[in-house]
């Protein structure tokens, strides 16, 4: 695991400055803190830092052939790389070291950018073949590594990590007012861009490439829903995941230094802890956090009870509100993006409680809700919407209903009864209906009229008091023949997994020096459970219900059968009690940013709404998160 980054000028006398790509380069440092290296010749400058995981003495970086004429920096790991690099030898290639790096400078030679399909694993890294002038960026499948680039007119330049480009001086920190007005909508921003004009990520699945001056953006995968999920039996289909789980998180496992597993309590993460003690042979270590706040669930006695079942050396650390706050403008400066993710600050202190532990990789559950339908949200949402099929043009019926079920106590009316007259592709990205939404709008009460004209001249035709829904429309007219779980299942694969909870997984581990791997997100698993039926994944009230019968026979009943709580941090509490003042005062300060889209008034509003009893705390974290962003990315040079 590593942080690349690099700079190609389009004009090829122009060589690229060694001091900008060493400011490049350093900037990364904390994704890397083994060793780093450079590479430079005429118009390209490539950049590294490493993180040693595999072939700790002969692994540096740049990688280059054995001619010389095709260098690589990378970041990630290839699983199937021990396969691949057999098939090269056998094609006379040679190799001078055992790294999975090495794999990728060969395979380039035998397929060109075809090669980006054969690789198996997360992974991110831009190859410069010196004869040809030509540079090829490529991110994995699913977005776990990111990796963001700029056109500047001049030059393209790229890197693991935003501050790495905005080190460039040619690259503007200009703010981009569709983020702002994205990012108030969805609490993180789906799609390609950033808050930065003209600062792109990379699509999953994609890879760029720069050849003459030109560049050009292709996709070499997508997850598959097949509309016929064939004949296979429940029970086969038990087993072929049972082998499948084995075989992913065996190979998840490669490592010359420690593994460790982060362990919350949950089916997805106790699963692979399952997995991972079978291969390892000895006790794993496992982490976990828990917080300092009264009247609070506690995540901590699920994970000690895993811990136990299956032997493990386990660790735990205790966050308190002072430990949030003060981590905070880091938090912002190290995710870059802004998301809306509290738990995102929980997942720093369970990664450096590893890193202190001597270990430097950890696996992780993310990706089992999206893979197998885990989120309750699916369920509740698949009855909604056959519900107002059957009741056609007298869904208002229904909305009556849950009005009535409102005022005996129910406590989602806002939420799903706002979701009875839209269609499913004019709601699902903004799925949360909180006053930031489109349905139970307040962005125009709280932008100033001069950031509404700012909008208005960004996107013609658009109301900013309606979610952007283009992506959402695009997503579900690519698979028209899906049901509506895969339609789902299929737009959070592209836009909450990637853009929120992977970034988030990426940066916060990296932060601390640490690897963390998702083996819940390896295509195959991907794609396997992209085949089933959707009565395989969520059935009546059951969520998950492939994954949870293949885990019945090693995992604890109390943890299979425990209501999903997610990650939760104690922030709301924190908000209304510790940190009320903290997040008063940065909202509101005189002369702060966030006074140049919104009204001071309404502003003071939503603190007074809080007092009031009216839960707001997500959305005074986006303001405190948009005002920290600011502040630590325009008026800091770093």
């Amino acid at each position: 695991m590593c942080g690349i980054c690099g700079k190609l000028n389009f004009d090829r006398e122009e060589p690229v400055d060694p001091n900008l790509l060493q400011r490049m380069t350093d900037l990364l440092h904390h994704r890397g803190p083994d060793g780093g290296g450079e590479y430079l010749s005429g118009p390209i400058g490539l950049g590294h830092r490493r993180l040693s995981i595999i072939d700790l003495n002969t692994g540096d970086q740049p990688m280059c052939n054995e001619d010389g004429t095709v260098w690589v920096v990378y970041n990630g790991e290839i699983y199937n790389f021990l396969e691949l690099r057999l098939q090269l030898q056998a094609r006379g290639h040679k190799f001078k070291s055992s790294t999975d790096t090495e794999v990728i400078v060969h395979l380039y030679e035998e397929l060109g950018e075809e090669s980006v399909a054969r690789l198996r694993g997360m992974f991110a890294f831009a190859l410069w073949d010196e004869s040809k002038k030509f540079l090829l960026l490529a991110r994995d499948r699913v977005g776990i590594k990111p990796l963001y680039y700029v056109n500047t007119g001049k030059a393209l330049v790229f890197g693991s990590e935003i501050k790495s480009l905005i080190a460039d001086p040619s690259v503007e920190r200009q703010i981009n007012p569709r983020a702002i007005d994205r990012f108030l909508t969805y609490y993180y921003l789906p799609g390609k861009e950033t808050l930065l004009e003209g600062i792109f990520k990379l699509d999953p699945g994609h890879y760029l490439i720069v050849r003459n001056g030109q560049i050009l953006v292709r996709q070499y995968w997508d997850l598959q829903f097949p509309s016929n999920s064939g004949e296979i039996d429940f029970e086969d289909a038990v087993t072929e995941l049972r082998s499948l789980l084995r075989r992913t998180v065996k190979d998840h496992m490669i490592s010359d230094v420690p593994v460790g597993v982060l362990l919350s309590g949950g089916v997805d993460s106790t699963g692979v802890l399952r997995y991972a003690v079978e291969e390892a042979g000895k006790p794993v270590h496992t982490f976990t956090i828990g917080f300092d706040s009264q009247g609070f669930a506690d995540e901590r006695p699920f994970a000690r009870l895993a811990s136990k079942h299956y032997g493990t050396q386990h660790n735990e650390i205790t966050m308190t509100a002072e430990d949030f706050r003060d981590f905070l403008p880091k938090y912002v400066w190290h995710m870059e993006e802004p998301v809306c993710e509290p738990p995102a600050v929980a997942l720093y202190f369970v990664a450096r409680l590893a890193r202190q532990s001597a270990v430097k990789v950890l696996l992780s559950g993310e990706g089992g809700d999206e893979a197998f339908g885990g989120y309750q949200n699916y369920r509740n949402l698949l009855i909604l919407e056959k519900l107002k099929s059957i009741l056609g043009s007298a869904r208002g019926v229904l909305r009556n209903a849950f009005q009535i079920m409102d005022m005996a106590g129910w406590k989602r009316f806002e939420l799903y009864g706002n979701l009875v007259e839209p269609e499913l592709a004019e709601y699902y990205l903004s799925r949360t209906a909180t006053p930031f939404t489109g349905f139970n709008s307040i962005k125009d009460i709280l932008y100033t009229n001069e950031f509404k004209q700012t909008l208005r001249s960004h996107q013609s035709n658009k109301s900013i008091d309606h979610p952007d829904d283009q992506r959402a429309n695009s997503l579900f007219k690519q698979k028209v023949s899906r049901s509506i779980l895969n339609q789902m299942l299929y737009m959070d694969t592209k836009t909450w997994l990637p853009d929120d909870l992977l970034v988030k997984a990426d940066k916060m581990t990296m932060a601390t020096s640490v690897e963390l791997r998702v083996p819940l997100l390896d295509f195959q698993v991907l794609e396997f459970a992209a085949s089933l039926p959707q009565h395989f994944k969520v059935f009546g009230w059951s969520t998950k219900r492939l994954l949870k019968a293949a885990l019945a026979e090693s995992v604890p009943s109390e943890i299979l059968t425990r209501k999903k709580t997610g990650f939760p941090v104690p922030y709301q509490n924190w908000i209304r009690k510790e940190l009320k003042d903290f997040f008063a005062d940065t909202i509101t300060a005189p002369g702060n940013f966030l006074r140049s889209y919104f009204k001071k008034e309404q502003l003071v509003k939503l603190f007074q709404m809080q007092n009031q009893g009216a839960n707001r705390s997500k959305e005074l974290f986006c303001l405190l998160v948009l005002e920290l962003w600011h502040r630590e990315f325009l008026s800091k040079t770093h």
